[in-house]
């Protein structure tokens, strides 16, 4: 700790004049049992107050009040007494006093305010640090992800299987990336339009003959997803593959008249 840092930062004279929290004074207070040199200041600026405090005893608030009817008299005409100096004395240490109070109270705004803006300067750093932190970590694994697609794409072991858009979306078109060894199937789903509100694509294993459909699971959060690639589970031995939208939470077996996308895996995939 820099304790000159610490002594000028204005704290200590928040922690004399009571103006910190419990936790804030008990932070001060372990400051001061470790350096001699904060306790010194602490000491020098309680003996300040109190010196402030013995100036400002002699004010007499009756005789400054009886001070200003004496000139409200004179301004109606009627003649003012001589002043002593006694009366002289004690107006200037009235005067002293009042001055002391407001610079006094003046110090206090300024320290209070100066150590408000430190404070909201330090949450607006630590918001800051917070949001890049976030970006951060969502640049690491959006990068941690392209690497993983890429490895899969590349991969030789890995069936394509291309799925071409139906008669209710004729331009739509979706690659699947089958792992068959890791039982992974990879979504690439950049080529389906955004679904409406309510709706969710599901996306099925199928056996051809009988046609058995098996659901792999949702494309959730497809708006949010900004490659559009999804991974699932799928240890089916899947002949062809294909995705309809659904109802949101999915169906229990393929709408047919909502077919987006179907394509076959070939044998020689």
């Amino acid at each position: 700790m820099n304790i000159q840092e610490y002594i000028d930062s204005g704290i200590l004279e928040l922690y004399v004049y009571g103006a910190l929290t419990s936790q804030e004074s008990e932070e001060v207070s372990k400051v001061l049992m470790q350096y001699p040199e904060v306790e010194t200041e602490v000491s020098e600026i309680e003996s300040a107050l109190q010196s402030l405090a013995t100036a400002a005893a002699p004010y007499n608030p009756e005789e400054m009040i009886a001070a200003i009817k004496a000139k409200l008299r004179n301004h109606n005409g009627v003649i003012q007494l001589q002043p002593t100096a006694a009366n002289k004395r004690t107006k200037l240490i009235s005067f002293i006093s009042v001055a002391a109070s407001l610079i006094f109270l003046v110090g206090i705004f300024v320290l209070l305010n100066r150590t408000n803006n430190l404070r909201q300067e330090l949450r607006v750093a630590e918001a800051q640090k917070a949001i890049m932190e976030t970006k951060m970590q969502d640049a690491e694994n959006s990068l941690q992800q392209t690497k993983t697609i890429l490895a899969v794409v590349r991969d030789p072991k890995v069936t394509k299987v291309p799925l071409a858009g139906q008669q209710v979306a004729p331009d739509a078109y979706v690659n699947v990336f089958w792992d068959k060894a890791q039982n992974k199937a990879y979504i690439d789903a950049m080529g389906l339009p955004e679904p409406p509100e309510g709706m969710v694509y599901q996306v099925w294993s199928l056996k051809l003959d009988p046609l058995t459909p098996t659901s792999m699971g949702l494309l959730d959060d497809f708006n949010a997803n900004e490659n559009k690639v999804f991974t699932f589970d799928n240890p089916n031995e899947s002949q062809a593959f294909g995705i309809t939208l659904e109802p949101a939470g999915g169906s229990e077996s393929p709408t047919m008249d909502q077919l987006y996308t179907l394509g076959v895996v070939t044998t020689n995939a």
